[in-house]
Order: structure tokens, then C-alpha cells, then sequence
């Protein structure tokens, strides 16, 4: 078995080698051969981590990799300050200054220099001083000083490696020269803490496990997803833009996105009205006394954008409940009407900082998939039953593997405990009623309910945050919705919010990714592109594309004075699934000369067969 490199202990903590070393008052080279010598009793810390590619060992791993990191930076750069160094889901990171100019070039430089350090086996060593002391040490560092400023208490983990000094908690490996898979990844700005309007560090990510052939397929997935760059793709297929003279994080969807997102709007549309969901529109501006009413104003004003009509305020909408709420409200409910259930495809604001802005997976406007339903308690499994079966269609349908996530109850929320609780066991029953397997995200609930998350899995392994449902008893409070029972009696019914997609915006960019921007035909944004190969053939392709367009298929005409070739070519570039080809020959016998892109095939097929297949083909996705 592998060498042990940390404990797990009750209460969810990660204890390193040099932490119990230092409470038993021996070295860690002792206490390393007495674990392997099984000579000490480990059961009073916990369950043991062993060197390998577990969540936490990753986790250690990964955080002495950031200081191997720091190490090799300022033997490099001697001048460079450091502020954190933490594990983060897509490996580790340093911030850091320098005086010097650091590049994208210059990361095999560090990388090579960490290579060497590892090699030469450092101990990592830990100790603790007191605040007095570390000002003492750190005092003039006033990134250091912004750590401490951070931590709470009189003492202060210090970790030693070789010629390496940094303030912290840990957890980290006994020596570095277990660290021999690791890669730098990218390099960025950071602001210092995530403020704004604080100074601009130099942010190295980087990459580690326990063994080379993990790290060689996370690096050729990390080199398959620059392909699959959906900012890269959207670009080449012209699908969306954005524009720095109307603001950032604003997307522009360009006709061929516009065709795509609407192509997904009409499935999700077509499967809601079957699933009896009622659509409905609310205004995306309301006076601000409803957003405190709901509590977004006191947990989410930060998030929210406002302004002044008339002297009232008001703010843009971030999410689309309040107003779905208000069409509850618009008539007198009875419990034989319920559940209800209405949808919307609803444009909501939120202020995202820019730095975290990227491409349509992070923006500043986007559209939901979202519904929410008004039912009894008594029907709140039965529902999340059926919206867990909704997921599972839309998920199937693209090919998605995906997990939940149920998140309880954070910090800063509103509501009773009991209500929490009633809401939280009834999330939880739906999904073991469903065996569906579940994590558990303590504290990650919204402010006004708890929630089950959707990460789906893409065609390479990445994991994405997707859809969300969650049960809520705190809103229907706040706005005193009722509906009369059986007995003539007011009752408050529960409100259930559910977003399968997420956003158009970030599922169409995860879409994007996933297929490579090879869509499945039913939703690709030109699915057919016929090619006459002289004007003579002109009137043959327009009469095609007129009957595609009648059964409801996008097909253009590519009749440029260019080659055949580049006019294929230029086809096969914005990934249409099908090319037709009409050349005298074809005009003559009413046939085409297609070429399949998705089934990798070339064949000759008469006009009659042709829609025929089409028609089939546009009906292949379906919730």
C-alpha cells in the first residue's frame, strides 16, 4: 500500500505528518518509519490518506505543490512577495508580485526549476509562532500582513522547505519529493483578496497527482478542451459576439446562435406543454418594496443592479420567482388546481464582477429555463420525482452522464429551522425514493431554501454546474400565498423552483463544448448547405432548400464565385451536418450528391429520399 500522508478526522479535518509530529515532539523522519513500521497506534487520528489520486490526497498534494511553486518563483524572481496559495477545482494556484515581467514563456522556466527542487528530496517542516512573531518575521512583506490580517487567533502554522518559508495551515506532504507529476497550466491577473479596487497580483495555476499517467490524460484533456473552446467555436460558426462599446458580459447572439438557441427553446417548449406547465411573462424591472419582501434585497442586493423612476426604486430582475409569484397571486387558488405549474424563459441581470466574466458560461445577462410550482406538501416528492425525470430525459438526450448535489442550509438565509427541515427531508426523500446517488453540499443552499444541484458531465470528462430544484416555504411565507382546502380552510402551499438548463447561455456554451460544435442535427444552426455547382443549377437548389425551410430545416444556398472545393470546405468549417451537392447531372435525375459529416459517408439520393430522411433526422432529439 502507499505511504500514509495525512489523516481524515471526525469532524471532516485533513491533519498532516508534521502536525502530529509536532504534537508528539519527535521528527518526522521518526514518525514516517514508525507508520511504516505500523510501530504506533494511528486510530486516534482518524482515518488514514494514502499517496494516490483520493480527493484528499489530491488536496495535499496539490497544496505542496503551490509552495514548490512559491520555492522555485522566488529563487527565480528574489524580490517576489506571496499572498495564498490554495487547491482549487481545477488543480492549485499562487499569488504573487514581482518587479519582474512574468509571461506565458516563462512558466517551462519555473517549472523546470520546481522539477529540480523536487528532486533534491527537501523535508517540508512545520512549526508555530505567535502573531508577535510572525509580525516580527513577515512585518515588512504587506502581502504577508494581508494573510494574517485574515486569520483569526494568536497562532500561526509556519511550513519549511529548504530555503522556503511560508505562513501556513497546511496540509502538505513530508517531503517534495513525492511531488514528480505536476505541470503549469495558465497564467492570469488577480486582484489581491478578490477586491477590485485593490492591486493587481500574478495569479500561476498549475497541476498535480500521484502518478505520471493522471497527469498525461488531464494534460490531453486540457489540450482537447482548448479545441473545444466554445469562444473559440462560437467565433468560427459566427454564433454569438460580444462588444465592448454596449458593455461586457452582454452577449450578442448572432443568427446561427440565434437558430440554435431557438431550436432548444422549441424542444424544451413542445416537452413542457406535454409535462403541462403554463407559460407566462413577468416584467423584468419591479419596484424595489418586492425584492425586500422577498429578502433579495438584504442577501442579494450586491448582485443586483438599480434604479430610480419617479423617486422609487426599483431593481432589475436577478431571478424570475417574485413575478411568478405575483401571477399566483392574480386569482383566488383552490387545491383542486393544484399543482401548478408555470414556465419561463426569463431574462434575469445579475452584477458579476468582471474578472470572473467569461465567454457565455459567465455573464452579466442571461435567459432561464426556469418554472416554478405552486403545490400542496403532500405532492412535493411526486413533483421532484418528475423533474428529476424531466432531467434525466434532457440529459439522455445529449448524451450527458450527471450527478446531484443537495445543498442545506448557509449562513446568511431566512426562514425557520423547522421549515428548513420539513423542505431539506422532502429534496432528500425524492431523490433516495428515486435511487438516484446524491452528495451532500453543506451550507450551499440559496438563501430561501434548500436545493438539488445538476452537474452533468461533457463528452471529455469536465463536470459542470448545470440545472437546479429547490423547494421553498420561506417566499410563499413572505407573501402570504394561500389556497383553500377540502375544508374550506387557507392553507400556504409550497413553491418549487426549477431550472433543468440552467441558462440558454451556459448550456448552449457546455453544448458547444461537448459536441465540438458537431451538433446533433436536430439542433445544429445550419443543418443543411447545398452546393449547385454552376449557376445552372441555381433554380434545382433554391426549389430543395424552399422545401426543407417548409418542414422546418435552416438549409442555405453556398453559390459564391469560389471552387467547389473551398466551398466545401467552407461547409465543413462551420460544422453543418449535411452538404448536398447538385451538379448537371443531378438536376437531370432529381437527385443530390450528399455528404453526411456526422455518419462520415458520401452517397447519391434521390430528392423524395432526401426530405424523407430529413424529416426523420430533425425529430432524433426530443425530451
Amino acid at each position: 500500500m502507499s505511504e500514509i500522508i495525512g489523516f481524515k478526522q471526525a469532524d471532516g479535518e485533513i491533519i498532516d505528518l508534521q502536525s502530529i509530529a509536532l504534537e508528539r515532539g519527535e521528527s518526522l523522519a521518526a514518525l514516517r518509519e514508525k507508520l511504516q513500521s505500523h510501530a504506533i497506534d494511528t486510530s486516534a487520528y482518524g482515518e488514514a490518506i494514502h499517496f494516490d489520486n483520493s480527493a484528499l490526497a489530491l488536496a495535499i498534494i496539490r497544496h505542496s505543490c503551490a509552495h514548490l511553486l512559491a520555492q522555485a518563483i522566488k529563487q527565480l524572481y528574489p524580490d517576489a512577495k506571496f499572498f495564498v496559495g490554495p487547491v482549487v477545482d481545477e488543480g492549485f494556484y499562487y499569488d504573487f508580485k514581482t518587479s519582474s515581467k512574468i509571461g506565458e514563456e516563462d512558466l517551462e522556466k519555473i517549472q523546470a526549476r520546481m522539477k529540480e527542487l523536487a528532486k533534491s528530496g527537501d523535508m517540508i517542516e512545520k512549526s508555530v509562532i505567535t502573531r508577535a512573531q510572525a509580525q516580527e518575521r513577515f512585518g515588512d512583506d504587506e502581502l504577508k500582513c494581508a494573510v494574517m490580517s485574515r486569520i483569526q487567533g494568536d497562532s500561526f502554522g509556519i511550513y519549511e522547505q529548504g530555503d522556503f518559508v511560508d505562513l501556513c495551515r497546511g496540509p502538505h506532504l513530508p517531503s517534495t519529493k513525492l511531488l514528480h507529476s505536476f505541470s503549469l497550466t495558465k497564467l492570469a491577473g488577480a486582484y489581491l483578496g478578490g477586491d477590485e479596487n485593490a492591486e493587481m497580483l500574478i495569479r500561476i495555476y498549475g497541476i498535480a497527482f500521484a502518478d505520471k499517467e493522471s497527469l498525461k490524460a488531464y494534460l490531453h484533456q486540457l489540450e482537447e478542451a482548448k479545441k473545444r473552446d466554445h469562444r473559440k467555436l462560437g467565433q468560427e460558426m459566427g454564433l454569438f459576439t460580444f462588444d465592448e462599446q454596449l458593455g461586457a458580459g452582454l452577449p450578442i447572439w448572432l443568427p446561427a446562435g440565434a437558430r440554435l438557441r431557438r431550436r432548444i427553446e422549441e424542444l424544451l417548449t413542445r416537452a413542457l406543454i406535454q409535462r403541462e406547465y403554463e407559460p407566462v411573462r413577468a416584467p423584468e424591472i419591479l419596484k424595489s418594496e418586492v425584492w425586500k419582501i422577498s429578502g433579495h434585497y438584504d442577501n442579494y442586493k450586491e448582485n443586483m443592479y438599480f434604479t430610480t423612476i419617479d423617486e422609487v426604486e426599483y431593481g432589475i430582475k436577478p431571478m424570475n420567482c417574485v413575478g411568478h409569484i405575483k401571477v399566483y397571486q392574480h386569482s383566488k387558488r383552490s387545491y383542486r388546481e393544484l399543482p401548478l405549474r408555470f414556465y419561463e424563459y426569463g431574462v434575469v441581470h445579475r452584477h458579476e464582477k468582471s474578472g470572473v466574466l467569461h465567454g457565455l458560461l459567465r455573464v452579466r445577462e442571461f435567459t432561464q429555463d426556469d418554472a416554478h410550482i405552486f403545490c400542496m406538501p403532500s405532492q412535493i416528492e411526486a413533483e421532484v420525482h418528475s423533474i428529476l425525470d424531466f432531467t434525466r430525459r434532457i440529459m439522455g438526450a445529449f448524451g450527458f452522464s450527471y450527478e446531484m448535489e443537495l445543498s442545506t442550509r448557509p449562513e446568511k438565509s431566512i426562514g425557520d429551522d423547522a421549515v428548513w427541515e420539513i423542505a431539506t427531508n422532502a429534496l432528500r426523500s425524492a431523490l433516495e425514493s428515486s435511487q438516484i446517488p446524491y452528495n451532500i453540499d453543506e451550507g450551499g443552499g440559496a438563501f430561501y431554501g434548500p436545493k438539488i444541484d445538476i452537474k452533468i458531465t461533457d463528452a471529455i470528462g469536465r463536470k459542470w454546474q448545470c440545472g437546479t430544484i429547490q423547494v421553498d416555504m420561506n417566499l410563499p411565507e413572505r407573501f402570504s400565498l394561500e389556497y383553500i382546502d377540502e375544508n374550506n380552510q387557507a392553507k400556504q402551499p409550497v413553491m418549487l423552483h426549477r431550472a433543468i438548463l440552467g441558462s440558454f447561455e451556459r448550456f448552449c456554451a457546455i453544448l458547444c463544448e461537448h459536441f465540438g460544435g458537431e451538433f446533433p442535427f436536430a439542433i445544429a444552426p445550419t443543418q443543411v448547405v447545398i452546393i449547385p455547382i454552376s449557376s445552372e443549377q441555381q433554380e434545382y437548389a433554391r426549389h430543395i432548400q424552399l422545401a426543407l425551410r417548409k418542414i422546418g430545416v435552416y438549409a442555405e444556398i453556398s453559390d459564391k464565385n469560389e471552387t467547389l472545393s473551398k466551398r466545401v470546405r467552407t461547409a465543413e468549417k462551420q460544422r453543418v451536418p449535411m452538404i448536398a451537392i447538385i451538379g448537371a447531372k443531378e438536376v437531370e435525375s432529381k437527385m443530390l450528391a450528399l455528404r453526411d459529416r456526422r455518419a462520415k459517408e458520401q452517397r447519391d439520393i434521390t430528392e423524395g429520399e432526401f426530405i424523407a430522411m430529413i424529416e426523420s433526422k430533425k425529430e432524433e432529439v426530443s425530451f
